[in-house]
């Protein structure tokens, strides 16, 4: 089978890296985009690849139900769903709710009631944590959440509501669904080396936005998946190396997290 990917979010800075990943692999792609002003830039994206690019143009900030998600899932018919979109700051808080919490929440839920949806990753951030993570030390929760409390405290609780929902209904799925949350740390534009941390890193670091989209891409790429979230940083092994590695131990950074808490929220 050849998968269709649905990316959401597709003119942002790390799904303009995944576009081109995706489409060498002779998959097919869907990339949703708000502006059709922005259709050259996606387009060009696809040059000598041999996948299959589809372009929708369609705003996230209008997707308020699970039922306009369900719509957009059924018209383009894929099996793997990455949402990598977000108001990026702009727009005030009203637009970072509507779209990193609101909007994700609705294609969490319709991808889960989806059958044919396999897989779902959403690239969220490395501090989206209610609890202390076991190996964070209490200096560095601490400065964690002065961050989640001071310059992100309206992205923190959109990215969170959106981390544990996914972990509660891939839960309440079980098999033959994977939903990860990628939790990045400070983003840069840097040419990535393909040399990640992935897993339980540290609270505090960098990592290229090339490598976000390399992690995900090996990510959808993987077998024997399991849902997850998994931190990244920029580090010293290689992608490919790192998510063999924590897809074959099920490294999953919820843990310490109230999943009962989250079930009986989210489902």
């Amino acid at each position: 089978m050849t998968p269709h990917v649905l990316l959401l979010g597709g003119h942002g800075k790390v799904s303009q890296l995944l576009t081109p990943l995706i489409l060498s692999r002779s998959w097919q792609l869907t990339s949703v985009i708000r502006d059709p002003a922005q259709k050259p830039t996606i387009t060009a994206l696809a040059k000598d690849q041999p996948g299959k690019l589809d372009i929708l143009v369609s705003s996230l900030e209008e997707v308020k139900s699970q039922a306009q998600a369900q719509s957009i899932i059924d018209s383009t018919s894929p099996d793997y769903i990455v949402f990598s979109a977000g108001a990026g700051g702009k727009g005030g808080p009203e637009r970072t709710l509507a779209i990193d919490r609101d909007a994700c929440i609705a294609f969490i839920r319709a991808s889960v009631a989806t059958p044919s949806v396999t897989r779902f990753l959403v690239v969220s951030y490395v501090g989206s944590n209610r609890s202390r993570p076991p190996w964070w030390s209490e200096e560095e929760w601490k400065g964690a959440q002065e961050v989640n409390n001071g310059v992100l405290k309206k992205y923190y609780p959109a990215k969170l509501a959106a981390d544990e929902c996914l972990t509660a209904l891939a839960a309440k799925r079980g098999a033959g669904f994977a939903g990860v949350s990628l939790r990045p740390g400070h983003l840069t534009d840097e040419e990535g080396e393909g040399k990640v941390a992935l897993g339980k890193t540290a609270t505090r670091g960098s990592v290229r936005r090339t490598d976000v989209a390399r992690v995900a891409m090996a990510w959808l790429e993987s077998e024997e998946l399991g849902s997850c979230w998994l931190d990244l940083l920029q580090g010293e092994e290689s992608v490919e190396a790192a998510v063999k590695r924590c897809v074959g131990e099920r490294v999953d950074c919820s843990e310490g997290q109230d999943l009962e808490r989250m079930t009986k929220e989210w489902t």
